[in-house]
Parts: C-alpha cells; structure tokens; sequence
C-alpha cells in the first residue's frame, strides 16, 4: 500500500502514461522490418512478450490509481459556500458551470444595439437596399454581467476548495 494525494496521484498517472508510451513506441516501431536483396538483415531489438508484459502492468497501475482517486473522490467532501459537496461532485458542477459561464460570457460581451450586416449590399438589408437592419438585445445585460461575475466567484472557490483537498488528504493505493 502507497499513501498518495490526489495531486502526487495524477502526477503518477501521468509519469506511467509517458513509460506506457515509451513502450508503445518502441512495439509500433519494432514490429517489423525490411530488408533489400542481398543485404544483411537489421533486426530491432523486440520482444513482444517483455513489451506486452511491461504495457500490461502499467495499465494495471493506472487502473488501480485511477480507482482509488474515484473512491477518494465519492466518498469525501469539501465546505463550499457553507455547503458540503463530494469531489466527485464539484468535479461535475464546476464542469456544468464553466459551459454555462462560456454562454454568459458571450452574452455579456454583446452590444444592446447592432448594426446587421449579414446578407447585406454595402452594410445594407438584401431585402430593402435603403433601409439599415439592427440587431436588439433580449435580456439584462447587466443582470447577465452579475450572473457571470456570481459564477465566476463560485469556480474559484470550489477550485481553491479542490486544490487545497488534492495537495493535503492522503489516500492508499495497492500497487
């Protein structure tokens, strides 16, 4: 058993990942080999045992880690906005709120009034080329600007939240 934070955990995965890929390489790049006629034939160094073996027990390690951070993450809870949430759960609710912040933050950006230019002669409407054609907003700007401003705030706090629980709460892992 190796004790581990979810921070020092991801980091592992990401190490086993790059040994994994060494290894892939190294299959994909010695698998097979050419040879002209009446040369002497260079053959890589492959042993497709040792590297099916070496890819194996590296998945198996990243399975397990990978298990243990999902266990770790179900079954312990941070204090966001006086309410207590599972990992798992802020993982998921700061994943729906950074897509609902990306429309918000489009929305805040927009003009109350535009000109429209689309499917226009010379910044005019293709159906009537005297009359200009403008596009209104259909909401609060600014009580769109304080919803993002509000979803903003809640993002950094449960990643603060988060970060503080990846690099400080230790869990165990049988490799």
């Amino acid at each position: 058993m190796i004790k581990m934070t979810s921070a020092y955990a991801n980091k592992l995965i990401k190490q086993l990942e790059e040994e994994k890929s060494f290894w892939t390489t190294k299959e994909a790049d010695s698998q097979v080999y050419q040879v002209a006629m009446n040369e002497e034939p260079l053959i890589p160094d492959y042993d497709y045992v040792e590297v099916s073996t070496k890819i194996a027990e590296i998945d198996e390690k990243i399975c397990k880690i990978k298990h243990a951070v999902n266990l770790h993450n179900v079954t312990n809870t941070v204090r966001v906005e006086e309410e207590d949430i599972t990992i798992d759960m802020i993982l998921v609710k700061m994943a729906q709120l950074n897509k609902r912040k990306a429309v918000l933050d489009i929305m805040r950006k927009r003009q109350p009034k535009t000109r429209n230019n689309e499917n226009s002669f010379g910044g005019f409407s293709s159906r009537n080329n005297a009359v200009p054609e403008y596009q209104y907003i259909n909401y609060d700007l600014e009580l769109v600007k304080q919803e993002y401003e509000r979803i903003s705030e809640k993002i950094m706090k449960m990643q603060m939240q988060l970060d503080i629980f990846n690099q400080t709460h230790e869990f165990e892992v049988e490799l």
